[in-house]
């Protein structure tokens, strides 16, 4: 059986879909359905069990065989909201759990494959697995970041994988629940269907209007990396999952008014609130990722968006 906490999330859900492509329906979802709007990421899913992530915390901590049978762990499950300044909220969902869940691992010697985040790398201008490049500029980088150190100092003694993945800007179907968190390319989709115009930035940190720039990564290619790690239970590490090519917010929004054949760009003023707080450029260095292996594309923005949205007309990711 496959464990995949935050299995009714953005990224937990498809990852699920892609573990039911492959056949597998042994899956254990572990979520927080308080909002209860993502069950519709899971009704066409086929699982074996459901448990709420604090019921499933009770069961961490009794260690009974109630867990038994749980092959690989897939955990997606996290408090994803940068705007969020409750840090005991942040600590105890993206920290603690996460702690628990990599001794659970440990103990019974089975893959631990979890997200990250490029957040930890926050105010840096270099994206590499490295601590000199981490500086992250919020409660909920710095409880990614603080997960990887203690991972780092379990790696070595580690005679399981553990292997932490950190997302950059993912974005595709599934993702409507996130409202306000929800990726740029969903935003920007709204904003057209809703005024025919699209809304970007003026320039900020020496970038032009619309030119801040993002390493867009689509979800299915996340869901890719995911797999291929637990294909191959040798590949330990951190590594970054993006697509190694920083896109600009123009490019995005180009894409998304080509899909649908109509829309302007407008530029509004730059928010004085995320001033010091914002990362004008991204762009994973996947190095680490291919010398461990993965030779898996990256679809462009352009390819992505199109995947995407013509997802979302088909009627199979809400809206």
């Amino acid at each position: 059986m496959i464990l995949v906490t935050g299995g009714a999330g953005f990224i937990g859900s498809n990852l699920v879909a892609g573990l039911n492509a492959r056949g597998r329906d042994d899956i254990w979802v572990v979520d927080d359905l308080e909002q209860g709007d993502k069950f519709a990421n899971l009704a066409a899913a086929q699982i074996a069990d459901y448990t709420d992530r604090d019921d499933f915390a009770e069961l961490m901590a009794r260690r009974d065989g109630s867990l038994d049978g749980i092959e690989a762990i897939l955990h997606q499950g996290a408090c994803s909201d940068t705007t969020v300044h409750d840090g005991r909220l942040m600590m105890r969902t993206n920290y603690s759990f996460s702690k628990a869940l990599l001794e659970l691992a440990l103990e019974r010697g089975i893959p631990l494959v979890y997200a990250s985040s490029a957040a930890v790398y926050g105010g840096s201008d270099r994206f590499v697995e490295e601590p000199a490049c981490e500086a992250p500029l919020n409660v909920y980088g710095y409880s990614k970041l603080l997960f990887d150190q203690h991972v780092r100092r379990v790696l070595p003694s580690a005679a399981s994988q553990i292997v932490g993945l950190r997302y950059f800007n993912v974005y595709g179907p599934q993702e409507q629940h996130k409202g306000p968190m929800a990726s740029v390319a969903w935003q920007f989709r709204n904003q057209l269907l809703d005024s025919g115009r699209v809304r970007l930035f003026e320039g900020t940190d020496g970038y032009g209007d619309g030119e801040q720039r993002r390493d867009f990564v689509f979800v299915g290619d996340v869901v890719d990396v995911n797999l291929w790690f637990l294909d191959h239970p040798d590949r330990s590490g951190i590594f970054n999952v993006g697509t190694g090519v920083a896109s600009t917010f123009n490019a995005l929004a180009r894409a998304v008014v080509r899909f649908h054949g109509r829309g302007e760009l407008e530029y509004v003023p730059f928010p004085e609130s995320l001033v010091g707080r914002y990362q004008s450029n991204t762009q994973a260095d996947i190095g680490r990722l291919r010398a461990a292996g993965y030779d898996g594309t990256f679809r462009s923005v352009e390819q992505g968006v199109a995947a995407y949205l013509g997802v979302i007309d088909d009627g199979q990711a809400g809206g």
